[in-house]
C-alpha cells in the first residue's frame, strides 16, 4: 500500500515568528486521517524568523531528529530531570541532530541570525525502551558531491550514522538533475520519503517539495527520479505496520 501526503494538505500554525507545517496532528491542529505512521508520530517542518524561536519545552519518551534545510538553528537548554546542564550550540544546513529524550528533558531552539531566515524539518519518533538517560548526538552534513543514500542514524550506528533508540534506519539524498536513485524495498518494512527540495518522480506520482510517501507493505525498489532542478529528500525505514 502506498499513502501519499501533498505539501499544501499539512496543517498550519503559527505563532512569534515560527511557522509550522504538520503532516500529522499535534497541537491544536488535529485531523483523524493522519496521526502518524507508525513510530513516525510527528513531521513538522518549521519556519523561524531572525530571532525567534521555540520556547522552552519537555519531551519524555521521545527521538526527536532536526535536519536543517536552510541558515542554521541554535539550541540550548537540554536539561535531565536531575538539572545537570545539557548541550548548547548551532545545527547548520545538512546537519542532523538526534535527541533522545528518555526519562526527560527540557530543550529550545531558535533561529540566532538577525537577518536570515531558518527553516528546519523536526522527526518525532517513538523509541523502543522506556525512561532511558537522556541523549544527544550531532550528524555532520554528507561530504559535498556524495551521491546515493546516505545513512544517518540507524540504532546500530552503522555507517557512521547516529545510534539511535528504534529499528530503524535514516538516510537523506541529494539528487542532481534528473539523475535518479534506487533503494531495495524490503515487503516487511515500512518506508515514509519526506521530499525537502526540488522535484521527482516516484512509484509513478510526481513529488515536490514537502510531499511525502509512505510505503508499507511493498517490496521491489523504489526509484526516484530528480526533474530539472534536482531533488533532496528523506527516507525513513520503520518496522511493519501491517
Amino acid at each position: 500500500m502506498i499513502i501519499q501526503r501533498l505539501s499544501h494538505d499539512r496543517g498550519r500554525a503559527s505563532a512569534d515568528g515560527v511557522e509550522s507545517l504538520l503532516t500529522f496532528s499535534a497541537g491544536a491542529y488535529y485531523d483523524p486521517a493522519w496521526m502518524g505512521f507508525g513510530a513516525l508520530r510527528a513531521v513538522r517542518e518549521l519556519r523561524v524568523d531572525p530571532g525567534a524561536g521555540l520556547a522552552l519545552h519537555r519531551h519524555a519518551n521521545m527521538d526527536v531528529f532536526s535536519y536543517v534545510l536552510e541558515g542554521a538553528m541554535g539550541f540550548e537548554g537540554a536539561y535531565g530531570s536531575e538539572g545537570e546542564d545539557g548541550e548548547r550550540g548551532t545545527v547548520r544546513a545538512g546537519e542532523l541532530q538526534w535527541l533522545g529524550a528518555g526519562h526527560g528533558l527540557r530543550h529550545r531552539a531558535f533561529n540566532p541570525a538577525a537577518d536570515a531566515p531558518l527553516r528546519f524539518l523536526q522527526l518525532w519518533v517513538q523509541p523502543d525502551r522506556l525512561n532511558a538517560r537522556p541523549a544527544y548526538a550531532l550528524s555532520a552534513a554528507p561530504v559535498e558531491g556524495e551521491g546515493g543514500w546516505v545513512l544517518r542514524a540507524s540504532r546500530d550506528g552503522a555507517e557512521g550514522g547516529l545510534p539511535v533508540r528504534q529499528d530503524l534506519r535514516l538516510y537523506s539524498l541529494d539528487l542532481a538533475a534528473d539523475a535518479q536513485a534506487r533503494r531495495a524495498l524490503d515487503a516487511g518494512r515500512s518506508y515514509w520519503l519526506q521530499m525537502l527540495a526540488g522535484d521527482a518522480q516516484a512509484h509513478g506520482r510526481a513529488l515536490a517539495a514537502g510531499d511525502a510517501l509512505g510505503l508499507i507493505g511493498e517490496s521491489g525498489e523504489l526509484v526516484l527520479a530528480a526533474g530539472a532542478d534536482g531533488a533532496r529528500a528523506l527516507l525513513l525505514e520503520l518496522p511493519s505496520l501491517a
